[in-house]
């Protein structure tokens, strides 16, 4: 099956909401109203920098198929930048045919055309799949780092006022 990856734009929104809405029921999250996805994502697709987009987007036969969720950090440990891949998902009907390799593949061009030196992602510890398939990809396992988050009272804890 031939995959097509682009930076998502504007005229994008529609068929990102459609990702979204899916990821959300996959992980088992509230469902999404596609409507209200729409102008959420229409409104972050407005704000991104044309420099540094955060979503590309895959499509197989011409429907939308998954997406890349990115984040380009300044500087890397050796002063050049890195890739962090937030969410990398493909859809129900479109799995195992190539199209998170493709996105993969898509993000790796972008960072050796722009100097980019690294992507770094994680994923669940209970997600096998995902575990397989970046290991797949040649993908090395890093226990150097912890991942830690700041939400909700916390996140109000620490905002100064």
């Amino acid at each position: 099956m031939a995959v097509d990856v682009r930076w998502a734009t504007t005229d994008d929104a529609g068929a990102l909401a459609i990702v979204l809405c899916e990821m959300a029921a996959h992980y088992r999250q509230a469902p999404l109203d596609h409507g209200h996805a729409t102008a959420t994502v229409l409104q972050w697709l407005r704000d991104e920098s044309p420099a540094y987009p955060h979503f590309a987007l895959a499509f197989a036969s011409g429907e939308v198929a998954g997406l890349a969720s990115v984040a380009i950090a300044h500087p890397g440990v050796d002063l050049r930048r890195l890739m962090f891949l937030k969410d990398l998902f493909v859809l129900d009907c479109a799995r195992n045919q190539g199209v998170g390799r493709a996105l993969i593949g898509f993000l790796a061009s972008q960072c050796f055309d722009k100097g980019i030196g690294r992507i770094d992602f994680t994923t669940e510890d209970w997600n096998e799949g995902a575990l397989r398939f970046y290991a797949s990809l040649g993908a090395e396992r890093h226990g150097q780092k912890v991942f830690l988050r700041l939400s909700g009272d916390a996140l109000k804890t620490v905002v100064r006022t």
